[in-house]
């Protein structure tokens, strides 16, 4: 499985903060492989995230002020920093196991020279993905999941089986204004997940159809790319939208389906904005301190159970 990494967004909502530095690399938390808490980058986030989903061969879109140089650095080996700090073992130990996770899977990068729209850069990604199925995440947010990547595995699986141009990922918002509306009818169930037929999609309405907001992780097969292409061909958009693209797939007989996000196993969080960040910093942080509470009550109750079958 392919996959498709954005990391080139401008981020004026995150200004001044962003002039120069990158939305997809605030820190948020996760566990640690000792169940201590860590901070992470979104975007490594969503990189485990597509690991998790089975992708092996990726594509990260770059672009931004640095021309992608931090994106680029982030994202390679640098054997010389793992010589140089061999000493501090246990200080860079979720840095090893992030390069151990690099040396695993095929990274390849697109740029994007200047923002024109989030379809503009998954468009940059066609000359790499070829004839095959991908999944696509935005890398300025994330999907918390408790088995991370099961989701999208979820929608890789479902576009393969029914043979579908696009699986979405939604879930209901108060204010869909805010979105890529979509429209559809409830289509049974996917697993855990409700599953919608999908009729229309509208960026940012006026007057919202509905309240199922697009997240940014999709699959797709490349019949996006010719969608985004003859969209850009018709109407010479200043900023190519991928909601564009999806609705030409739609016009022209595409079939999409899309999951509804059930908040009872996966959450989506947007640093997009300074309060949107702020609240997923928070939402890790009392999902990490909980999951290091469970493991630490898992491991009492074990050392408990030893001692009793020893006493017998």
């Amino acid at each position: 499985m392919q996959g498709v990494l954005t990391l080139a967004g401008e981020g004026s909502r995150m200004l001044p903060w962003s002039r120069g530095l990158r939305k997809e690399f605030l820190p948020l938390f996760d566990r640690g492989a000792q169940d201590q808490p860590v901070l992470k980058p979104v975007a490594n986030l969503a990189f485990e995230t597509l690991v998790g989903a089975g992708v092996q061969d990726f594509v990260l879109v770059v672009g931004g002020p640095d021309g992608g140089v931090t994106a680029q650095n982030y994202f390679t080996i640098d054997r010389e920093f793992l010589d140089r700090n061999r000493h501090r073992a246990a200080r860079i130990s979720e840095t090893t196991r992030f390069y151990e996770g690099l040396s695993q899977v095929r990274i390849r990068f697109a740029h994007q020279p200047t923002p024109q729209g989030f379809g503009d850069a998954v468009l940059r990604a066609a000359p790499f993905v070829g004839a095959e199925p991908f999944l696509l995440h935005a890398a300025d947010a994330v999907l918390l999941e408790r088995h991370r990547g099961e989701l999208p595995s979820l929608m890789a699986r479902l576009r393969e089986r029914e043979d579908l141009d696009a699986v979405l990922l939604v879930r209901r918002v108060a204010n869909p204004r805010n979105y890529g509306v979509v429209e559809g009818t409830v289509d049974g169930r996917e697993g855990t997940y409700r599953r919608l037929r999908v009729r229309a999609m509208e960026e940012k309405p006026e007057r919202p159809r509905s309240n199922w907001a697009a997240t940014a992780v999709y699959c797709f097969t490349p019949a996006i790319f010719s969608a985004l292409k003859r969209v850009r061909a018709d109407s010479s958009p200043a900023e190519l939208e991928l909601t564009a693209g999806i609705v030409h797939l739609l016009k022209y007989g595409g079939r999409v389906a899309a999951l509804v996000v059930n908040p009872r196993f996966a959450e989506w969080r947007s640093v997009g904005s300074p309060e949107g960040f702020a609240r997923a910093l928070l939402r890790t942080q009392r999902i990490v301190r909980a999951r290091a509470a469970e493991a630490a009550a898992a491991k009492t109750v074990g050392r408990a159970r030893r001692s009793a079958s020893r006493a017998n």
